[in-house]
């Protein structure tokens, strides 16, 4: 089957499409056969080598994590779904790869497609749904009345984001340019910075929660605008000691971690706020409580482009770029 893949870590990864075996499938397993693949931050970023202590790959590592297609196969163990049943799913930190014909999908990690969301819709939905899931109920604890900051909401992760913490009743403040003040508005967004004309950390101020997203200062400078109590979680680091505990990581990168967090935690402590770093894990039974949402259209997908399969590798580089307004996915059948 054909795939895209990445043949070596660094600055030449060599990322094409190659001919690969069709996955084999362990008991708990089911083939499926692609439709769309969304693609993220990860897919562009992994084969720089930069997550390898933590994210594995078999070279050549077939690349993507989101995906949305059909049973064709169920594996012994499979008991949820059976051939023809249209799924979506994340398989991200698996070892596996989405933009390819087919994908070995544990049970574990699928969900059945929402009915009213085509294939495409639905691949956009996984891994920035399974983040904001993650990292705003179960990390940040996020209450009704309390008050987020997700910046850069016009991207993937942010207008999900924004209209979960909406949805939980939170108040949400975000960044965007002045083009996509409106969008993030219509999303669900309380206070909208215009990054080119303002800085946040100057405008807002009370917040109990912020979605780590942007890399540079940001991170640090969103210490000012919380309350004593706040909790930070960062999806793009600096990793921490607790995140390598929990991936079983031997204890010199739990040593270079707590390092590499050291700075922004002794920052966090003295506004009595705590940080974290959340890698996202597959997870299908949340993949099902933000489907009744979709379905419900209470949250709705947010799709800049679509690109034809034979168009994968543009997509990873058109989403480097930096400009898109929610969602990149690749149409595979």
């Amino acid at each position: 089957m054909k795939a895209l893949t990445f043949k070596r870590y660094g600055k030449s990864p060599d990322i094409g499409f190659s001919d690969v075996a069709r996955p084999s499938l362990k008991p708990d397993e089911m083939l499926v056969q692609v439709h769309a693949a969304g693609v993220n931050p990860i897919d562009y970023v992994a084969p720089t080598g930069m997550f390898k202590p933590v994210l594995h790959f078999d070279l050549p590592g077939t690349l993507g994590s989101d995906l949305a297609g059909v049973v064709v196969e169920v594996g012994s163990r499979v008991t949820r779904f059976k051939p023809g049943d249209e799924v979506f799913a994340s398989i991200f930190d698996l070892g596996k790869g989405s933009l390819a014909e087919f994908a070995a999908v544990p049970e574990s990690a699928a969900a059945l497609k929402p009915k009213n969301l085509d294939f495409v819709q639905a691949a956009s939905i996984p891994m920035v749904g399974l983040t904001s899931w993650q990292a705003l109920k179960e990390r940040a604890g996020l209450r009704r009345g309390q008050k987020v900051f997700i910046p850069a909401g016009s991207g993937g992760i942010g207008t999900f984001a924004i209209q979960l913490a909406h949805h939980f009743g939170a108040k949400v403040g975000t960044t965007v340019s002045t083009g996509n003040i409106e969008l993030v508005r219509k999303l669900g967004a309380d206070e909208v910075v215009d990054y080119k004309k303002q800085e946040f950390d100057k405008v807002l101020r009370g917040y109990d929660a912020v979605l780590g997203t942007v890399r540079g200062d940001a991170i640090a400078k969103s210490v000012d605008i919380l309350n004593p109590g706040a909790r930070i979680v960062s999806l793009i680091g600096p990793l921490d000691a607790a995140f390598a505990r929990a991936k079983g990581l031997n204890v010199i990168l739990r040593f270079v971690f707590g390092l590499m967090s050291y700075k922004i935690k002794r920052l966090a402590r003295k506004r009595d706020v705590s940080y974290s770093f959340l890698f996202v894990r597959p997870d299908g039974r949340q993949l099902e409580e933000i489907g009744e949402l979709l379905e419900s259209e209470r949250i709705r997908p947010v799709i800049d482009k679509v690109f034809p399969f034979a168009q994968a590798k543009e997509a990873l580089d058109y989403l480097a770029q930096g400009h898109a307004k929610g969602k990149v996915v690749v149409r595979i059948k």
